[in-house]
């Protein structure tokens, strides 16, 4: 990569994410899905997922979880049961729709993983992982500390 003055990994990290969230919903929309509901596909587990656990997987605000799970769910690709044990946890489930709609967004990722993994090298991938890993250690640090401004 040519160094640039004045260089910002985060602007790069959100162009790269613009431009692959535009290139999954290009694909997902025909299939009558969208990024967000291909995602969600992904992290529903076979014995239920809890509600509160998708947010934090997935990196969306409660709100636009619970707008995204409501379309879902009319949708027929998700229902929602109370947990067996602890009656205060909903428990989200693929349903057969959801399931036929998960191979789909798999399919749509792993064709994408194969075109990147043929056209970088795999050490590549690891100095990208470690890259990766500290930028996520770093924000995780700014996050935690306490706000001084004002």
């Amino acid at each position: 990569m040519q160094e640039r003055p004045n260089y910002q990994i985060d602007l790069d990290v959100r162009q790269t994410w613009h431009r692959l969230s535009r290139m999954y919903n290009q694909k997902a929309t025909t299939y009558g899905l969208s990024m967000s509901v291909g995602f969600i596909l992904l992290h529903i587990d076979k014995e239920g997922t809890p509600s509160t656990q998708l947010g934090p997987r997935m990196g969306m605000e409660p709100t636009s979880l619970s707008r995204t799970l409501k379309t879902m769910e009319e949708k027929g690709f998700i229902r929602r049961e109370e947990d067996k044990t602890d009656k205060r946890v909903v428990r989200i489930f693929l349903t057969d729709e959801g399931l036929n709609a998960r191979y789909v967004a798999r399919d749509v990722i792993f064709d994408f993983n194969k075109k990147v993994e043929s056209r970088i090298p795999k050490d590549h991938f690891a100095i990208f992982q470690s890259v990766i890993e500290e930028v996520q250690k770093i924000v995780d640090e700014e996050l935690s500390e306490p706000n001084t401004e004002n």
